[in-house]
């Protein structure tokens, strides 16, 4: 039996470019809609993609009330998420939010509840989770290959000075630590989901201070879980990186009692190693399908990768992860982290998470 498409709407045309190529590229969806404020912007993507100009409108709530519209995928701003979200599952859609999934906690709650009494699909699109070597990594780990973990590295270093041409990039709403630490934080999350405290450091880059950042780009911090593991995740933003030869520039790294292994992002690379064996697995051959434009700037088989696993769990009735819970909590960390660099001391997670009075989220993240 042929499976209808979901009708994917698109809010956000500047970061929500590489969606509209998976759901293109899918036959499990359909473009049904597009959305920004910019509209050159919206007249630029239906001409690159070859879409009719009437799927685009600068009014969200046109979108909302497109019947053919099932999903919206969020791409707006950080600090905008937490609006558009409650917007679009009162409207009745399912939704697809990038990361971060909110800009702080104060409109926590009231996300959490209205998914919930909705009964509509959430996903943090946590697209690194989706790239081929990172699924490697998790099956392989999966396997109990490695044994019992014993510690997660996780780092990402870009040279994004390109992104400070966003003039809201510039703004106070918009913070790295947020925008770009997430990725390896959610790798950090995904292993280790009981993380109880945090400590580190920041500071913001002199590149940063040129151009104009209003906040840190540079990041070292350790984690305690409550199972008594620690990991440690870092990440710049504003200067120029290693070569690739050298260093994928994002990676993450399990080592565990019978074994490593760390996931590389560029080079599509997988490599472990046991007392006994080691091997380096490449996945070269699928370069095309995860970029497909902008060089590396842009992954679109990422998005497609997540797209159809969320079209999977609507089909089966199933609750896609990171769900709300689970972005919420990681949100709170990463306000942990931002605490532990002001006050110079360990944040516990709890108590972020008490003063929002999200409490009952901490069972559900162990």
């Amino acid at each position: 039996m042929t499976m209808k498409r979901l009708g994917l709407g698109v809010l956000g045309l500047g970061e929500g470019r590489s969606i509209i190529s998976a759901g293109l590229h899918s036959d499990r969806w359909q473009v049904a809609a597009l959305c920004d404020l910019n509209a050159e912007l919206g007249r630029e993507r239906c001409a690159e993609f070859g879409l009719d100009p009437t799927v685009f409108t600068t009014s969200l709530d046109a979108l909302l009330a497109n019947a053919a519209v099932d999903v919206v995928g969020i791409y707006t701003p950080d600090h905008l998420h937490a609006d558009h979200i409650l917007r679009c599952l009162r409207a009745g859609k399912h939704v697809v939010c990038t990361k971060p999934f909110l800009h702080d906690l104060s409109r926590a709650r009231e996300v959490l509840d209205t998914a919930r009494a909705t009964g509509k699909r959430v996903m943090v699109g946590q697209s690194s989770r989706f790239f081929a070597p990172f699924k490697r990594q998790r099956e392989h780990f999966a396997t109990g290959f490695l044994g019992e973990l014993n510690t997660v590295e996780a780092y990402y270093n870009a040279d994004h000075r390109w992104f400070l041409a966003k003039p809201w990039a510039r703004t106070d709403a918009f913070k790295w630590l947020y925008g770009g630490l997430s990725h390896p934080v959610d790798f950090i999350r995904w292993y280790l989901p009981d993380i109880e405290e945090v400590m580190g450091y920041s500071r913001l880059s002199e590149n940063g201070q040129a151009g104009g950042l209003a906040h840190d780009d540079t990041f070292h911090f350790i984690y305690k879980a409550k199972s008594g593991r620690i990991a440690r995740v870092s990440g710049t933003y504003s200067a120029p990186v290693t070569p690739t030869a050298r260093d994928s520039n994002m990676s993450c790294v399990l080592r565990g009692s019978l074994g490593a292994s760390q996931g590389d992002y560029y080079d599509l690379r997988y490599a472990w190693k046991t007392d006994a064996q080691s091997a380096v697995e490449t996945f070269e051959d699928e370069d095309a399908f995860f970029f497909r434009f902008g060089g590396h700037s842009h992954h679109a088989g990422e998005y497609q990768r997540y797209i159809e696993y969320f079209a999977d769990c609507l089909a089966q009735g199933t609750v896609p992860t990171p769900d709300p819970a689970e972005g919420i909590v990681t949100v709170a960390l990463m306000q942990a982290m931002e605490e532990a660099c002001t006050t110079g001391g360990p944040v516990k997670v709890r108590a972020v998470l008490a003063r929002y009075g999200l409490e009952d989220l901490v069972q559900a993240s162990s």
